[in-house]
Parts: structure tokens; C-alpha cells; sequence
């Protein structure tokens, strides 16, 4: 399987409608009542294999107002508890330092105190996190998903919709022919489709099977 490197430049901006649900629609609803502050259970841990979507729904919660994302390697004070937040996001608890995980239990302690809100995510379940053991028990307060990533089907249909959605028109097994070659995230795959869309229109010609092949060409040559 070719791994094409791809420029897939700033990041783009992720909200909860962006996120494909796939099999995933009680958690993405959860974290709709996240977003509002309306749900009824304060904490939240969400875990799953890269490319599930823990990171989107995170970040997406963290662009709400009075919410604050933060990464395993996000400065101290990012772990102080503050009046003015009452979301916060930790994400891939599983890469928490020794100190970062002192800070988190400490910011636990405080958002529980301050019926605050917080969704945690992780690359596995909270039982087996690779953490200090009070810190664990508190990422099992909560409500606990494992998130499914998209299956090949789930990802055509997405990618089928967001270039019909562009005014796309993609030849039967255009986008077959990308999953099973190159890489299958929906963020690669979405910049593949990006940059063929671009390359069909400089070449004035439908994006076909035949026009995938002679763009992957191209690119070879560049690198």
C-alpha cells in the first residue's frame, strides 16, 4: 500500500457537525448535550483506535464558549482549574506524564467540586490506562464509550457526499481505488479528494480512475 505523503496544510476547523457518525450516534449525542451543558452526567471518557474520532469531538467542544482543550503536553497552568471554564477536554490520556497526571487528578477534584464538565479520551479503556490508579478511578466516573471508526462503506458514502456536496461527479471506483492504496483516514482521504478535484479542474477533465492514476503519477515525479 503506497503511502503518499500529501500537504494536508492548516488543520481544518472541527465541529461536531463535521464529525461522521458512523456507529457512533449515542456518544455523538452525548457530547451534543456536552456542548450545551445539559447533560446530567458531569464526565465523560471516550476511547477507540486512532482515526475513531476522539480528538475531533474534543476539539470540536473545546471551540465552545467557556471550554478549554487540553493535550497530554499542554502547559502546567492549562491543568488549573478556572471560574471562567466549566468544559474541559483531555485528550490521549494515555501519554499523560507522571507530573501531568498529578495535575489532571488535581483538576478532577476541582471540576467535580464546581459541577463543572469533562470529557476525557483515550486509546483504550479506562480499566487498562497505563496511569496512576486514583487518576484512573476517575476517568470510570462518568459515562464510558469505546468510538468505532468509519468502515470502508461508511467512509465511500462520506466522501461520496462531501464531493456531491461540491458538485463533484466521481467515477465508479475512484474512491475504492483510494482505500484500498493509500492511507484511510478520513483527513488524508479528504486531501486526496482535495487535491484531485484541483488537478481535474486544471485539466479540465472528469475525475475517472484512469485521471487518478496519471495525477498519482504526477505526483511521483515531484517527489
Amino acid at each position: 500500500m503506497k503511502q503518499l505523503v500529501l500537504d494536508l496544510g492548516a488543520e481544518p476547523v472541527l465541529t461536531l457537525d463535521s464529525f461522521e457518525v458512523g456507529r457512533n450516534a449515542e456518544a455523538a449525542a452525548l457530547m451534543r448535550q456536552f456542548a450545551g451543558r445539559s447533560s446530567r452526567e458531569h464526565f465523560a471518557y471516550l476511547w477507540g483506535e486512532v482515526g475513531s474520532g476522539k480528538s475531533h469531538l474534543l476539539k470540536a467542544l473545546g471551540a465552545t464558549e467557556r471550554a478549554r482543550y487540553i493535550s497530554p503536553f499542554s502547559i502546567e497552568s492549562e491543568f488549573v482549574y478556572s471560574p471562567e471554564v466549566d468544559l474541559y477536554l483531555l485528550d490521549d490520556c494515555e501519554k499523560l506524564s507522571p507530573v501531568a497526571q498529578i495535575d489532571a487528578f488535581a483538576l478532577f477534584n476541582e471540576i467535580r467540586a464546581n459541577n463543572a464538565f469533562m470529557v476525557c479520551s483515550g486509546a483504550v479503556a479506562p480499566a487498562v490506562l497505563p496511569v496512576r490508579e486514583d487518576l484512573r478511578t476517575r476517568m470510570g466516573w462518568g459515562l464510558i464509550y469505546q468510538l468505532h471508526g468509519l468502515t470502508d462503506d461508511e467512509k465511500v458514502a462520506a466522501l461520496s457526499q462531501a464531493a456531491a456536496a461540491r458538485g463533484l461527479t466521481l467515477s465508479p471506483g475512484v474512491l475504492p481505488y483510494l482505500l484500498s492504496h493509500f492511507q484511510r483516514d478520513m483527513r488524508s482521504l479528504s486531501a486526496m479528494l482535495d487535491s484531485l478535484d484541483q488537478y481535474s479542474l486544471e485539466t479540465q477533465r472528469p475525475i475517472t480512475l484512469p485521471l487518478l492514476r496519471e495525477w498519482l503519477q504526477a505526483e511521483a515525479k515531484e517527489e
